[in-house]
């Protein structure tokens, strides 16, 4: 018995229109996970989609379960996990969001963004669409196609019945046939094919809907994305035709058609067509895949410039010009008498009205052999550009690009510079270098060391001369003469340890007060405040967001601004500089903004109040984790590119332990990659509220981490199999961070961030009283503590000495009487230091240079603790991650799991607009 997708549940959520067999659908109100089933909106080829409350955060999600029937056979539970990895590793506006993957009682599950509207499939059946329309779905479709493609996925089943029509336009569904980059596996023979009816939708070897599937897919041959691009053009050609471009009686004689056939030309049913849309179409329906466009985002490029021409594109627009050519000859000698008397008047009453301005857009890409490094920041002047970059030999330091030149130059005394921002004339960059808050000017000199700012946030220079900062990850802003002198605070955390951190300020147009961001774990803390340069006025939320904002007056328009993120889209809104209120509705500006995976609130978009506004593109940035040789040789990926941060290999090196950004709340989520099962992601914490540093136990069994539960950051612990509930540890009002776990599982090490002492240095006793202890604690900031392997000494960094260096002491809770070693402490690193970690057998010691190379230590330890001179092994190929865990090492020592820049976050322009406010008056 089948049951196939009805007209009705077709016009809510987009599934396939394949059949499943013997599927007995899950009663409103069960739960999977967080997720109460609501009611069944579709059934597919994989199994079958409902409409469910995700009562973590109150919100409709699709969930998509897969056939119990099929999960038993590896080849479908593959396909479901494709599907996972697939829509999980794609971020774009036009592609169907994944939220969560989950497996519950012998089912597996997706859950994706729930989609109101009707497929392309449901609106075709009532003909074709009207040719503007067809130009910005096909646009949006293809510019999704080419996101999916530049990530390496290809869809393999492209059809209008997996596209939906929504109030935002096209949304690209359903990747459960997606093929990432790899071999293909060859097709059975054709001749033994049953023929299906309903989509045509085969389960054998070919994967796909025939007819929309490419040659190439017919015969079972190697794909790749010219496969999507035929079966794009299927599609645009049955949006403007309103009938499929391949038709047969019988299955048989639809391959052929596929295979040898030329559909009628577009123009025969469609006059109105564009001709160069039906050459488009042509292209993309060849047989051989060579002949087609060569890549979705050709493709894209010329749908653009189709779509540029206008009506005048049309073939009846030159027929038209020609029936009028006569009466056009005929009105202008009487029309000339008018013209000239016209004229006159004109000349004696008018004035001419200014020019319009238009909006100037271009892209401006890194410096040659170079990566952008984080923010970038526009001149208030408007005339140039700065940015953070690092070359390939691992150096980072700050660049400047004139706008009115074609290349950017280095600052020389910017070396590992970061967060630039301007000085109101223009002529000098404030940025945070070497543990230290300095500003550079632009015509030559020695940069001018400020204060300590061991771990910054982003800062801001006000036509006084003042410059307000943030100094470490967590405290408040404070500020500080631009000549230098003492900090003095300006904002503070809650005493309650809801807020854990202020930062990314900017100052207002009066001098006096700015807007900053303060993240909290509880979301309606989260956004934009306002506060004052003297401390005096009430720290008060402007705008609830995930990430900074920024204000703007520009002087060609005539009303302020607050440039702010929806997801990665950057949108303004009026803004009221008086009450610090929005006004009106938010309206967009631009697209695909980077936003950074790990450091709260940052994102990469600047203003000036000359109408210039840049921002960089691509999305979340992603990591990808890789095995390195002692030689900085490349072992490999590991698993899919994913927004994640603090790496953690398991003690058996069998699964690795990663916070990842949490798509629905913008919270870190723990998650798994299981190295076994080729770098399979698993989702491990479930809460709403955020996760960070998990830590595994020394036998693997057991995870710890932190998380915020309407309080500050606490500790919790859950067994590593996912199993059971969470347990809580450690609950105060200090923000916490697990380091790590002691080997004979007795003490858990963990940073505490005091407001008077930064950070410091703890242990959890795991038996007893379980009162927890300082290990190092003092008025600078000691964090990213590790156990040595027998337990007996701790390695940590401070910036007791103006930079972070790596320190070696006995730690009092181990093994022996009084810690097994005498008291004092070593100092490791020569020339700054940071994130320790062992060799498994406590006779090497690794840790970080401030220029990213990987460090080597031989360690001898007994009564007392002696080492060599650091070595330097490689300078790490690493995503900008702040000061967090960032690595792994084998147990032998001689691998190294490192995250690494994506290509395409490597090579993502940035985007200037000049006059981005043409328009809004």
């Amino acid at each position: 018995m089948s049951r196939a997708l009805s007209r009705g549940q077709d016009s809510r959520t987009a599934v396939s229109n394949e059949t499943i067999v013997d599927v007995m659908p899950l009663s409103t109100g069960t739960r999977l996970g967080p997720y109460e089933i609501l009611a069944l909106i579709g059934a597919g080829g994989m199994g079958e989609v409902y409409r469910a409350n995700d009562t973590r955060l109150n919100r409709t999600v699709a969930v998509k379960v897969l056939n119990p029937h099929l999960a038993g056979r590896a080849e479908w539970r593959q396909r479901f996990e494709r599907e996972a990895r697939a829509v999980a590793s794609l971020n774009h506006p036009h592609i169907c969001q994944l939220y969560d993957i989950g497996h519950q009682d012998g089912i597996d599950f997706l859950v994706m963004e729930y989609l109101e509207g009707e497929t392309l499939s449901a609106r075709l059946s009532t003909g074709p669409l009207a040719i503007d329309k067809l130009l910005e779905y096909a646009i949006q479709i293809a510019d999704a196609l080419a996101q999916a493609h530049r990530q390496g996925v290809y869809h393999r089943d492209l059809k209008p019945g997996n596209v939906m029509l929504t109030k935002a336009g096209a949304k690209l569904l359903d990747f459960g046939l997606a093929k990432l980059r790899g071999p293909e596996v060859a097709a059975k023979n054709l001749s033994t094919l049953p023929t299906e009816v309903d989509g045509l939708t085969q389960k054998g070897t070919i994967l796909g809907t025939f007819q929309y599937m490419s040659p190439e897919q017919v015969e079972g041959r190697d794909t790749d994305g010219r496969s999507d691009v035929f079966s794009f053009g299927a599609v645009l050609y049955e949006m403007a035709a309103g009938s499929k471009a391949f038709t047969g009686r019988t299955q048989a004689s639809l391959i052929a058609a596929i295979l040898g056939a030329e559909p009628p030309p577009l123009s025969t049913l469609q006059p109105s067509a564009p001709p160069e849309l039906g050459r488009l179409v042509k292209t993309c329906l060849e047989k051989d895949p060579d002949e087609r466009w060569q890549s979705a985002r050709d493709l894209l490029r010329e749908l653009k410039r189709i779509a540029a021409m206008g009506p005048a594109a049309q073939p009846g627009a030159a027929r038209d010009r020609a029936q009028r050519g006569w009466r056009a000859r005929l009105f202008w000698p009487v029309a000339a008498v008018a013209v000239f008397a016209l004229l006159f008047l004109a000349l004696v009453y008018l004035r001419p009205a200014p020019a319009e301005l238009n909006a100037v857009r271009f892209s401006i890409s890194p410096p040659v052999k170079a990566i952008l490094s984080g923010p970038i920041a526009v001149s208030p002047d408007g005339l140039s550009l700065a940015f953070s970059a690092r070359l390939a030999d691992g150096k980072t330091s700050l660049w400047v690009r004139r706008l009115d030149t074609l290349a950017a130059r280095e600052l020389p005394g910017s070396e590992g510079g970061a967060y630039p921002f301007w000085s109101p004339d223009s002529r000098s960059l404030g940025f945070f270098a070497e543990g230290k808050l300095k500003t550079l000017a632009l015509s030559g000199g020695a940069p001018l060391s400020l204060c300590v700012a061991s771990d910054p946030r982003g800062g801001a220079w006000s036509a006084a001369g003042v410059i307000v900062f943030s100094p470490n990850a967590s405290d408040g802003l404070y500020r500080i003469p631009a000549s230098g002198g003492v900090p003095v605070a300006v904002t503070k955390l809650d005493a309650s340890g809801i807020e854990a951190t202020h930062r990314w300020p900017q100052l207002l147009p009066d001098g006096r007060r700015f807007l900053y961001f303060q993240w909290s774990g509880q979301l309606e803390n989260r956004g934009i405040y306002s506060g004052s340069v003297d401390g005096k006025d009430p720290q008060r939320q402007v705008l609830r967001t995930e990430r900074l904002a920024l204000y703007t007056t520009p002087h060609n328009a005539t009303t302020a601004y607050l440039l702010f993120l929806r997801g990665r889209t950057l949108m303004r809104q009026p803004f009221d500089l008086a009450r610090l209120e929005l006004s009106g509705e938010p309206t967009p500006v631009g697209e695909q903004v980077w936003q950074h995976g790990s450091l709260w609130g940052l994102a990469a978009f600047s203003v000036s109040d000359h109408g210039v506004l840049a921002y960089r593109t691509g999305g979340l940035q992603t990591i990808q984790l890789a095995w390195f040789d002692r030689e900085g040789q490349s072992l490999g990926p590991v698993g899919p590119s994913e927004t994640i941060s603090e790496p953690m290999l398991s003690p058996d090196e069998k699964r690795v332990v990663v916070t990842r950004s949490d798509p629905g709340s913008q919270a870190g989520a723990v998650w798994l990659l299981d190295l076994s099962r080729g770098g399979i992601f698993t989702r491990f914490t479930f809460e709403p509220s955020p996760h960070y540093s998990p830590v595994w136990s020394p036998d693997g069994s057991r995870i710890v981490f932190s998380s915020s539960r309407g309080r500050a950051l606490d500790l919790y612990v859950k067994s590593s199999s996912g199993a059971g509930k969470e347990e809580l540890l450690l609950t105060s009002a200090a923000t916490k961070y697990p380091d790590d776990w002691s080997p004979d599982g007795r003490f858990i090490l963990y940073e505490v961030a005091d407001p008077k002492t930064n950070f410091d240095v703890w242990a959890l006793p795991l038996s007893g009283d379980r009162k927890p202890f300082p290990v190092v604690q003092g008025q600078f900031g000691e964090l990213l503590s590790r156990f040595s392997p027998d337990g007996r000494w701790i390695a940590y960094c401070s910036d007791e000495s103006a930079k972070h260096e790596v320190y070696v002491q006995p730690f009092a809770g181990g093994p022996g009487a009084g810690g097994g070693a005498a008291g004092g402490k070593w100092q490791v690193s020569s020339h700054g230091g940071i994130e320790p970690n062992w060799r498994r057998d406590g006779k090497e010691l690794f840790y970080l240079a401030p220029d990213g190379s990987l460090m080597a230590v031989e360690v001898k330890a007994g009564a007392t603790f002696e080492t060599t001179v650091p070595k330097a092994l490689f300078r790490r190929p690493v995503a900008d991650l702040g000061f967090e865990r960032s690595y792994s090492v084998s147990r032998d020592g001689r691998r190294f799991l490192l995250p690494t820049y994506t290509e395409e976050a490597a090579a993502a322009p940035i985007t200037v607009v000049v006059n981005w406010t043409a328009g809004t008056k």
